[in-house]
Formats: C-alpha cells, structure tokens, sequence
C-alpha cells in the first residue's frame, strides 16, 4: 500500500547534531513500521495469522538552516576539511564525520537545507532516479529567477556551467538509505557566505567553484520564498499529497 502523503516541517534555524538525531529517530520509526508490516504479511501468508491492514508509512519532508558547521560523508577524506580545532573556534564553527553518502561540505546560515524521510517504497525504489529528481526540483526552482543550471556528469548536485572552465556548485547532495527510507539531503545556496568553503575541498573537489543565489543575482533573495518553490516542485515531481 503506497502512502504518497507528506508531512512538511520547518525546523528553521536548528543544530546541526539535533537535526540529525531527529532524522534518525523519524528514519527508525519508519524502517520499524515496515519490519511490523512484513512480519504481518509472512504470518499471514503462512496461515498463522488472519489478514489486517497495513500500517501506511509516513513520509517527511523537512526545511531547516544550520549554525555554521561542517560534515563529512562516509567516503570523505578528513583531510579535506583545512580547518584544526583552534580555526574551527575561530569561524565559530563545529565539525561531524556522518553517515551520508558523499564527501565534506558546509551548512550555514542563509543556505537552505531539505531533508526528505521518504519510505521510497510509496514512490518509485531507485535512489539514482531519487537523487536525479531532487536535482529536477532544484533546477526547476532556479528556472523561475531566471537562473539556467544543470548537472555536471558524474558528480551529485547541481551546477552552473558546468560544459566548461566557470562550472560552479550551487546545490550539494548527499543521502543515506536504509530499508528504502531515506534520510539527509540536500543543502542550496541561497544568501550563504561563500567565504566558509575557502576551509575545506567542497565535495572533494578542488578546481571548482561554489557558488549562492545571491552570488548570481547580484542581490539577496526571500529565503522562504525559496522553500515554498522548491517545496512546490519536489511534490510535483515526487507525486506527493502535501499535508503542511
């Protein structure tokens, strides 16, 4: 039974570890429902049980902002992170090893985060169409400021020019999923203060740019304006009943 209903939370201004361990408690929740839903159906299926319905697994699809903090993903090398403890005090920063997929990067005020809980089992079970969708939704959003951005082949995210020598990142991507239940997400330049990724290899990679919204335009931008578009184009991409 696929449930394509989500629920839409904004956590605003939130940090960064409290963000995680919220995603997981939500994660283990769902993954949990889907355990007791398979064990219903075997039991059933051998008799041993009469039929009952489903228990429907809820989906999330979450907003928020970070104090300035940096994070690593499991394939990421530490030493990418050019920052020791003293500069890490110093930027007012702090500094997590996660379990996403990816490399290092920076969440900070002024960048948008979204972190959809999505059983993928309710939409479509492949997290490459997943990621190439999130990428869509963002691309579409960027289209309506008159921003042309595309994706840079054999890297997640989403960029600007990315056929030749100016490609530069504005939107970060990195997932993790388990039971088909997804977690993390992605981080978009809004107004961010570009000047923090000057510590660190973005994503790994050190012959690129990175770049805001506010960096193309040549003017800060409603932040929360953003989210709804964007909001608007992941739940048309994705199929999604939105229950705000």
């Amino acid at each position: 039974m696929k449930n394509k209903k989500v629920i839409v939370e904004d956590w605003g201004l939130v940090d960064y570890k409290a963000a995680w361990d919220k995603q997981e408690t939500l994660l283990a929740q769902t993954v949990a429902i889907k355990a007791a839903n398979r064990e219903k159906l075997a039991l059933i299926s051998e008799g041993g049980a009469t039929e009952e319905a489903e228990i429907p697994t809820p989906n999330y699809l979450i907003f928020c902002q970070h104090p300035h903090v940096y994070t690593l993903g499991k394939s990421g090398k530490p030493e990418h992170l050019l920052l020791d403890e003293a500069g890490l005090k110093e930027k007012n920063a702090v500094y997590y090893p996660i379990n996403r997929g990816g490399d290092i990067t920076y969440h900070g005020p002024g960048q948008l985060v979204s972190y959809p809980i999505l059983d993928l089992d309710n939409f479509f079970t492949d997290i490459h169409l997943y990621l190439r969708t999130l990428e869509e939704a963002i691309i579409l959003m960027l289209a309506e400021y008159g921003l042309h951005a595309g994706r840079y082949l054999g890297y997640t995210g989403v960029w600007f020019d990315a056929d030749n020598d100016k490609a530069r990142k504005i939107c970060a991507m990195g997932v993790r999923c388990s039971r088909w239940v997804t977690m993390h997400g992605l981080a978009l330049n809004v107004n961010t203060d570009l000047d923090y990724f000057k510590n660190i290899v973005p994503c790994g990679i050190d012959d690129k740019d990175v770049t805001s919204m506010q960096k193309e335009l040549g003017h800060s931008v409603d932040i929360h304006e953003v989210q709804k578009i964007l909001q608007h184009h992941i739940s048309v991409l994705f199929d999604m009943e939105i229950n705000e």
